[in-house]
């Protein structure tokens, strides 16, 4: 039997059988427990031994937020529960894992400036602040995942801060140096990425911003490995989408897909390519 199957009203994450549907759902886990976490909003991650990994927004010991564990047997355990003393609060995004099984996140609040953090727990448990966000200059509020190179530098967004305080591109180097790859807002530029970002085989990065662009509607952008940026496209125009609040995903030509919450024909929303 898997444990935590039950409601305590803060979320579930899948197993009871239903028969109005084409396949078999399961609840694995209900959050909502004494020190348990609350409220998952991101997607989980899966290790070679079939184990997963989630962020909950509220909830742990703290009520700040946590960092679980899905057994392959169906145990849950809490790896970390943020909102301590300039700890981070408020895991908004999914996580990533390196190859020693070390996971990296980040929290949309919290941390020495309130203003979120970069964190990282160790396979063995062990929980370090990489980064607080709010400092002159700096990033603020990051909604978004990260992605890591192979040298095993980090690099992400926050939807605010910066130098025009409209979001920015940050990367925090293996050694724990934290740089601003780009502050957005400046004329035509996009604003407010609230996603995370992609990679290609070349080291450039590619994103999208909720605002700005020449159209004040979104934007899809490309930083450059040398940290040049330029915006591929300004969303907004005649039938085109608008408000790019998530991600995109990259075929193997370098092709750009996504979505945006709103415009389109319909004024309802839309699926995107951008030929880069």
């Amino acid at each position: 039997m898997l444990a935590g199957c039950g409601g305590h009203g803060g979320g579930s994450f899948a197993s009871s059988s239903s028969s109005t549907s084409i396949g078999t759902e399961s609840v694995l886990w209900s959050f909502g427990g004494a020190g348990d976490g609350q409220n998952p909003y991101a997607r989980l991650i899966m290790d070679s031994s079939g184990n997963l990994y989630g962020t909950t927004l509220n909830g742990g010991a703290d009520t700040a937020g946590a960092v679980f564990k899905i057994g392959s047997s169906g145990t849950e355990s809490v790896l970390w529960s943020f909102g301590g003393a300039g700890n981070g609060r408020n895991p908004y995004a999914r996580l990533i894992m390196d190859s020693f099984g070390n996971v990296y996140g980040t929290t949309v609040n919290g941390g020495v400036n309130s203003a979120g953090t970069v964190f990282k727990i160790s396979s063995s448990g062990t929980e370090s602040v990489l980064w607080s966000f709010g400092g002159a200059g700096d990033g603020r509020d990051p909604y978004a995942g990260l992605v890591m190179d192979s040298s095993g530098n980090l690099y992400g967004t926050t939807a605010n801060g910066g130098a025009n305080s409209a979001g920015t591109v940050f990367k925090i180097s293996s050694s724990g140096t934290e740089s601003v790859l780009w502050s957005f807002g400046g004329a035509g530029d996009g604003r407010n990425p609230y996603a995370g970002l992609v990679m290609d085989s070349f080291g450039n990065l590619y994103g999208t911003t909720a605002n700005g662009g020449v159209n004040s509607a979104g934007t899809v952008f490309k930083i450059g490995s040398s940290g040049t940026e330029s915006v591929l496209w300004s969303f907004g125009g005649p039938g085109d989408g608008q408000n790019p609040y998530a991600g995109l995903v990259m075929d193997s030509s370098g092709n750009l897909y996504g979505t945006t919450a709103n415009g389109g024909a319909n004024s309802a929303g839309t699926v995107f390519r951008v030929k880069n």
